[in-house]
């Protein structure tokens, strides 16, 4: 007898073919669903998280991010992730944003106006601090870790940049909260401009594994356009559209200023126009970001409309620290340090411990800054999001040698940063700046 239910018409290959698409969309529309639910509960996280751990002396909001991406990708169900060295794409992207994002937040907290005598501790600090660490960090590469010298070069580019965005418990106040504090200062604008600052010697070190260590193939191109051209461009760029943006929004009448604390998301058109012309460009949007910032806060710098578009910039930011600290546990969940080696750790741990506190002294020598706000400027020399950026912007644009390992490495020093400074940075800052007025 037949079976009055059976699909003569379906063969069992065919049936085979349906089952496995039935499967495959299953699962593709899952991990769509997974990853929605994800974003959503790192939006909400990072809009509550902040105000409940803000009595926590010893544990930050980034910490506890990189727990929860540990955590989730340690699930078997959790989805696989993006390869870093060859889909190197979608981190260069995530790592951008988040990047010009705090550069904003960062640029609209400073008071004071470009000056050598109020920045004279930021130029130390870039103008020494920074290129020795560079090359501190590099010869560690070649000598402890064996790099090869394009690959040691790379390394000491992309871990020379303090971090605008994991350093916010050392950074200087709101724009309604006045600062005075020459420590905090100091950090502040030492974050901001070395980002775009970093750039110069990546590019040194995509040109040393593109056409290798000679400098007749290298030197003159790279001084006369990675150097003077798109550092003088994003500058320039920068200040201009600053300038131009504080014009207009101050420059409406006092009825339209009214409106203004339902206008933040003009800090995304602070953030995005500098940024998109000076790429154009071809120069520095990162130092073209922070310098329109800083510019616009000048135009009219006692308006209360900073606040508004300082905490709009705040809030995003909080976002994307959230999701990249997520990223960077669910990365090391799933052996992304696999490749570190004895030497490697202890590259990370000289880097945190040693390099910066060392080259920080040394570029605050002569100072007018008492022992402890030196010492500590030079050990908050936070390595986070930048450094990732720099990396992945590189690997996109070269091949290197060693790449795996360098991601083990910057990943390990990243973490290290956030465990080390995060649980350091309120308590030594209320010891050495006791009072925030």
């Amino acid at each position: 007898m037949t079976d009055p239910f059976a699909r003569s018409d379906v063969s069992e290959y065919d049936a085979q073919r349906l089952l496995e698409h039935a499967d495959w969309s299953f699962f593709a529309v899952a991990g769509y669903d997974i990853g929605l639910l994800l974003i959503g509960l790192i939006v909400l996280v990072a809009t509550l998280l902040p105000r409940l751990v803000s009595s926590l002396r010893l544990v930050s909001a980034p910490l506890l991010y990189v727990g929860a991406g540990l955590a989730v990708f340690l699930m078997p169900w959790a989805p696989e992730l993006p390869d870093l060295v060859t889909e190197s794409t979608w981190p260069k992207r995530l790592t951008e944003l988040g990047v010009i994002i705090a550069l904003t937040s960062v640029g609209l907290k400073i008071n004071r106006p470009f000056s050598w005598q109020t920045w004279t501790h930021s130029w130390r600090l870039l103008a020494i601090t920074m290129p020795l660490t560079i090359v501190t960090a590099a010869w560690l590469g070649w000598w402890l870790a064996g790099l090869v010298p394009a690959t040691a070069v790379l390394l000491g580019a992309v871990i020379a940049p303090t971090d605008p965005v994991l350093a916010a418990d050392v950074q200087t106040t709101s724009p309604t909260e006045p600062d005075d504090s020459k420590a905090r200062l100091a950090l502040t604008t030492e974050a901001g401009l070395n980002d775009g600052l970093a750039f110069p010697f990546t590019n040194l070190a995509i040109a040393l594994a593109v056409v290798g260590l000679a400098p007749s193939d290298w030197l003159a191109g790279w001084i006369v356009i990675d150097v003077i051209y798109k550092i003088a461009v994003g500058t320039l760029v920068g200040a201009a559209t600053g300038w131009v943006i504080g014009k207009l929004i101050f420059g409406l009448s006092a009825s339209r200023r009214k409106t203004s604390s339902t206008t933040g998301l003009l800090a995304l058109a602070l953030t995005l126009v500098p940024y998109g012309l000076t790429e154009i460009a071809s120069a520095y949007g990162f130092i073209a970001v922070f310098v329109a910032a800083c510019v616009f806060r000048q135009v009219e710098c006692n308006h209360e409309y900073h606040a508004t578009l300082h905490d709009f910039s705040e809030e995003a930011e909080r976002v994307m620290i959230a999701v990249l600290m997520f990223a960077v546990g669910a990365y090391v969940a799933t052996g992304a340090l696999a490749a570190m080696t004895p030497a490697l750790w202890l590259v990370a741990a000289l880097l945190v411990f040693v390099v910066r506190p060392i080259t920080g002294w040394l570029g605050l020598a002569g100072a007018d800054l008492p022992r402890g706000k030196r010492w500590a400027i030079a050990f908050f020399g936070i390595r986070g999001v930048g450094s990732l950026y720099y990396l992945a912007y590189a690997i996109h644009h070269a091949d290197f040698p060693g790449a795996r390992e360098v991601w083990a490495l910057v990943l390990a020093t990243v973490l290290l940063s956030v465990l080390v400074h995060g649980a350091t940075a309120r308590p030594i800052m209320a010891l050495v700046v006791p009072k925030r007025r």
